[in-house]
């Protein structure tokens, strides 16, 4: 009873874990589709050269977002897209500060919309980067063939049942693949690219 209370309490607290982190996922891919769609807008304020060029290096720079995710789970070209993204916002970065001197709506108003856009994309990468201690998933494991192993010896001293071994062992399996499904949502059946979508429509609505 207590190591499969145990078992329960870290299946538990593993598969709420992983659910929250799965929908602040989503939820930032929404939030840099709103920093950027900002700050693309706020590019009025500046003369009409350095807002057409502007538009077009933001462009590039959504196009790059978004290869960094279709790019996975090519870890190598996902770092890629990120170095070419980096590479863009400091291209975006200087261009805006020298187009908005001496413009004071152009500085209170783009740059830090500016700095939103580009501070998510950090937020957004270590959140993909953020999952459990390995230990975590080692110890589920360990938990689940113990639990495994009891089950089948108290079964070894009454009627065996192929039914509730098969329940028994099934449960566990899709419980645990569905956390780890939660856990890496670019590789799995639970995905959140159906979200990027935010960011394809955000990009069309650019051309």
């Amino acid at each position: 009873g207590a190591v499969f209370t145990l078992l329960g309490l870290i299946l538990a607290f593993t598969f709420a874990g992983a659910a929250s982190r799965f929908d602040e996922r989503r939820h930032l891919i929404v939030e840099e589709a709103n920093a950027i769609g900002t700050a693309y807008l706020r590019l009025d304020l500046l003369a009409p050269a350095a807002r057409d060029e502007l538009r077009s290096r933001f462009r590039h720079y959504l196009e790059s977002r978004l290869a960094v995710y279709r790019a996975l789970p090519d870890i190598d070209a996902a770092e890629a897209g990120l170095a070419r993204s980096s590479e863009l916002q400091q291209q975006i970065w200087a261009r805006a500060v020298d187009a908005a001197a001496g413009s004071h709506p152009a500085t209170t108003l783009l740059l830090p919309a500016l700095n939103d856009m580009f501070d998510i994309t950090t937020t957004r990468t270590m959140a993909a980067r953020s999952h459990p201690p390995g230990v975590i998933f080692v110890l589920l494991l360990v938990l689940c063939l113990l639990g495994a192993f009891i089950a089948g010896h108290a079964m070894g001293t009454a009627r065996r049942s192929r039914l509730y071994a098969l329940t028994f062992a099934g449960s566990l399996a899709v419980v645990v693949y569905v956390i780890i499904d939660l856990e890496f949502p670019r590789l799995g059946f639970i995905r959140v690219d159906d979200f990027d979508r935010v960011l394809v429509d955000l990009l069309q609505s650019m051309r």
